[in-house]
């Protein structure tokens, strides 16, 4: 039989269960989110806004790389969550160790790479102008922990297959926590500026690396691969790969998304739109934090009930699962809408003495930042069907549908739109493309979402 910790995803009550899983889920990305927003604030106080729009251009490169690594997790750990379902424990162990071997491989190759062509990357992502140097400084030294953090990725998404979500949490826990001390010591104390707050974010991914490797070699893992489980299998590389390709193609589209909106936003206003978006992409990480942590904690659960062909337990899963995150998603709406300039003012420097290119340039975020963040997240009610839906597909292996339905909002929607709305309406085209794409990808998910349970889900259980 599964290790007993797997087993509960297969019979404990689906409400409980999706507590049990989405609560660390959506704490352990409430504190990354909060690494992120806190490290953003840091460094515009201590640095300046235009450093914030330097760290927003480098973001989409090394994110791509780190989503190498979130991909072959995801895709690896919905064969895993299936594999334990069935009690097929060689399977895992086999599907882990190619895990491992594939995100070295790949994301090594990246970063040399990367490192390549710097001075073509970041202007190409809208590191043009004041924002060119600090963006190349910051660049290059997180590339050097990339590899860390595709690891970390992968070898969360394998601790919460296991049915082990706490452990995921501090994993995702320790970095954050590491990041911002050490951004306090090497930029406010050591005053190392841009380089304090890259060997920061570097540093705190080889914490969280640490971690898992103690996880999986400590008695709490049940997954432990043998020297023969790290030589890659055609079979499992092609199952990883059609699954992971889901989330490698979003974050693939996130990444031109950030280059479109950089350039298109830079032309509209300069460095200080580029800022705006800057501070509303930070919110767009954070505030739906215990959104992502539903979707997060519905993943092996239907993984496993699928693979155990426990259907009823799968489609209740289902509309738990958008339940709760629909409730969630809507408080955050609440939050946005009143508080949009108490929220964008966090990310401002109030020193004295500040160069008058400064002063401008945080008058102009202050007054715009508002509004965008407003129209970005107007939609955010009905989000939850949306990403809910796509995790189903990824979940029991159905890797078409899963692709389909992830590009549909930032692919087939958001991007046409953001070429076509700034044209005639500015910077607003551009803060509406997002209300917009996402009640159009809510409406396919769910038209889709429907049709597979009413044919496959009601037709089996």
């Amino acid at each position: 039989m599964a290790n007993i910790a797997s087993e509960q995803l297969g019979t404990e009550p689906i409400g409980k269960l999706l507590v049990k899983q989405a609560v660390p889920a959506s704490i352990g990305i409430l504190v990354m989110s909060l690494n992120v927003l806190i490290d953003s604030i840091f460094v515009g106080n201590w640095i300046g806004s235009i450093a914030i729009a330097a760290i927003n251009v480098v973001l989409p490169v090394s994110f791509f790389i780190a989503a190498l690594g979130m991909a072959i997790g995801i895709g690896g750990s919905s064969i895993i969550s299936r594999a334990l379902g069935a009690d097929n424990k060689e399977k895992a162990l086999k599907t882990f160790g190619n895990q491992i071997t594939l995100t070295l491989l790949v994301t090594i190759t990246m970063v040399v790479l990367g490192l390549y062509f710097v001075d073509g990357l970041i202007p190409a992502f809208g590191g043009k102008g004041a924002i060119f140097e600090p963006a190349k400084i910051y660049y290059v030294i997180v590339l050097y922990g990339v590899p860390f953090l595709a690891l970390c990725m992968m070898g969360n998404t394998v601790i919460r297959a296991e049915g082990k979500p706490k452990f995921a949490m501090t994993a995702m826990i320790i970095p954050s926590v590491g990041n911002l001390f050490l951004d306090y010591i090497f930029i406010y104390v050591l005053d190392w500026g841009m380089h304090g707050a890259a060997w920061a974010t570097t540093a705190g991914y080889l914490l969280c690396l640490a971690y898992i490797v103690y996880f999986f070699l400590s008695k709490n893992s049940e997954l432990k691969p043998s020297l023969h489980h790290f030589g890659l299998n055609r079979d499992i590389l092609k199952e990883i790969g059609a699954l992971g390709f889901v989330t490698l193609a979003r974050q693939a589209v996130t990444s031109i998304i950030y280059l479109l909106m950089n350039n298109i936003l830079f032309g509209l206003g300069g460095e200080a739109l580029v800022a705006v978006y800057a501070i509303v992409g930070r919110m767009l990480m954070f505030a739906l934090f215990p959104v992502f942590g539903v979707t997060q904690g519905f993943l092996p659960i239907a993984g496993y009930n699928y693979g155990a062909a426990k259907y009823a337990r799968v489609k209740e899963s289902i509309y738990t699962a958008i339940k709760y995150a629909a409730l969630v998603a809507t408080l955050v709406f609440a939050i946005l809408m009143i508080f949009p300039t108490e929220i964008a003012d966090l990310f401002l420097s109030d020193r004295t003495g500040l160069p008058v290119q400064e002063l401008t340039t945080n008058a102009y975020v202050l007054q715009n930042a508002p509004l965008a963040m407003r129209m970005v997240f107007l939609a955010t009610p009905i989000i939850a069907l949306q990403l809910i839906g796509a995790a189903y597909f990824q979940a029991i292996g159905k890797a078409r549908p899963a692709l389909l339905l992830t590009l549909t909002r930032q692919g087939f929607f958001f991007i046409p739109l953001l070429l076509i709305l700034p044209n005639f309406m500015g910077a607003l085209g551009v803060w509406l493309s997002f209300p917009i794409a996402d009640v159009l990808a809510t409406i396919v998910t769910g038209w889709y979402l429907r049709k597979e349970v009413i044919t496959t889900l009601n037709a089996t259980a």
